[in-house]
């Protein structure tokens, strides 16, 4: 499963997720807020695919209408508000296991740099811990644990093929003009693909 369809299932899930909407050329963005600009191909490789982050209107309007002709045919444009993340991670899902990966800030921490706090390995009620076990608080681990259940059965063929289920997420916050963090922290998921 691509990203493309990662972002219909989450969607489709009853699970925390990103509001996305997909950019046609003839949306305006609310200058009040700062905008995430992704793109998702049809088929192919769909790994670091352009994207524009925390920008604003303007930004956001002048890169979506080059990224909406540039996929033209190939793939789609969306977009949703930004947000701050405080924490982030991945979720992967098995049939009889559960592996939670969590890093400071953003997700990109993680996957490009490789930093980790913590890794949580969860299988038949015992939980181990590699890494800063108090990194997240006993709330924030079972606010993310949670939605297995929804992941479970929203991929329950694929899981039976043997495969899991990797989920990308954030404790989150609003933003401001100027990055800076408004109301309560809230928990998001913004990416789902299947693992062989």
């Amino acid at each position: 499963m691509n990203k493309l369809m990662g972002f219909y299932e989450l969607a489709e899930m009853d699970v925390p997720s990103v509001p996305w909407k997909e950019y046609t050329g003839q949306e305006l963005f609310d200058p009040g807020s700062l905008w995430t600009i992704r793109s998702a191909v049809f088929r192919g490789n769909d790994f670091n695919l352009p994207r524009l982050v925390g920008v604003t209107a303007e930004e956001a309007k002048v890169f979506a209408d080059a990224l909406y002709f540039k996929m033209k045919n190939r793939g789609m444009v969306i977009y949703y508000p930004y947000f701050l993340a405080n924490k982030s991670g991945t979720l992967n899902v098995f049939n009889d296991r559960i592996i939670i990966e969590a890093v400071k800030e953003d997700l990109w921490n993680l996957v490009t740099n490789s930093d980790r706090e913590v890794t949580i390995d969860i299988r038949q009620g015992e939980t181990n811990f590699n890494g800063n076990r108090n990194f997240l608080s006993e709330k924030e681990l079972q606010c993310v644990v949670s939605n297995v259940s929804a992941v479970k059965k929203a991929f329950r063929n694929e899981m039976l093929e043997g495969k899991s289920v990797l989920l990308e997420w954030s404790l989150a916050q609003k933003s401001d003009l100027f990055k800076c963090p408004i109301g309560e922290e809230f928990l998001v998921f913004y990416e789902a693909r299947t693992i062989d």
